[in-house]
Parts: C-alpha cells; sequence; structure tokens
C-alpha cells in the first residue's frame, strides 16, 4: 500500500542516498519505510567528537505533518 507518507520517505530516502549529510547515516530496517535506523557521528572539534548516536526513527501516516517523536 502506498500512502503519502511512504511516498514521502521513499524520496527522503533516495534524496538521503544521493546527497548524504556529512557524518549521519540513515535508512529503512528490514524493508519497512516506517521504520528507520540512524547514525549520527559527533562532529570534530565539539563535545560530541568521536561520538557515535544510534537512534531508531518511527514514523506515523502523519508524516511529515506530524513529526512529534513517540517516546
Amino acid at each position: 500500500m502506498s500512502t503519502p507518507a511512504r511516498k514521502r520517505l521513499m524520496r527522503d530516502f533516495k534524496r538521503l542516498q544521493q546527497d548524504p549529510p556529512a557524518g549521519i547515516s540513515g535508512a529503512p530496517q528490514d524493508n519497512n519505510i516506517m521504520l528507520w535506523n540512524a547514525v549520527i557521528f559527533g562532529p570534530d572539534d565539539t563535545p560530541w567528537d568521536g561520538g557515535t548516536f544510534k537512534l531508531t526513527l518511527q514514523f506515523t501516516e502523519d508524516y511529515p505533518k506530524s513529526m512529534e517523536p513517540n517516546l
């Protein structure tokens, strides 16, 4: 089933692959476009230098209209 949220996430994923930001990576988990794993590497010369920060992002069908964290 292709919903507006899923289409947007596919576009976001393709853009992330084509032009990845420095120090950040992310991808859908287990072929589930609504659940992503991401990693942020701490920027040099900051308090986070050398850090590796792993995230799991779960999107809802309201994405991108609603981006409230699910804590």
